[in-house]
């Protein structure tokens, strides 16, 4: 069975997630976007979510059902002794949210 969402709805569950679980405030949401969706499968999507000229992205699965598995990852090409680089114009809470995900992995 194919799944019934397009990928801009696959796209959208996979932001709306991301973005409550992080805990963005709804002013600073604007920063992200989708920057891919591909199917895998017929069951599930995986769903790449950047900042806006960052190179740093959030990579989630989306199933058929529009549920986003809660384990997703963080990939970024910034050294994490580099945690802050390129941030200087972001708001505060994607500033240290970017710090930490750098950080951490």
């Amino acid at each position: 069975m194919l799944s019934s969402l397009t990928t801009v709805e696959v796209g959208q569950q996979a932001i709306e997630f991301l973005m409550l679980d992080l805990e963005i405030p709804t002013d600073d949401q604007e920063w992200f976007s989708v920057l891919s969706v591909r199917a895998v499968g017929e069951t599930w999507h995986v769903v790449e979510v950047g900042v806006e000229g960052l190179p740093d992205k959030w990579v989630l699965q989306v199933y058929d059902t529009g549920e986003c598995d809660p384990s997703y990852t963080f990939s970024s090409p910034v050294d994490a002794t580099e945690a802050d680089t390129g941030l200087e114009d972001m708001p505060e809470a994607i500033a240290h949210l970017l710090t930490t995900e750098r950080s951490h992995r």
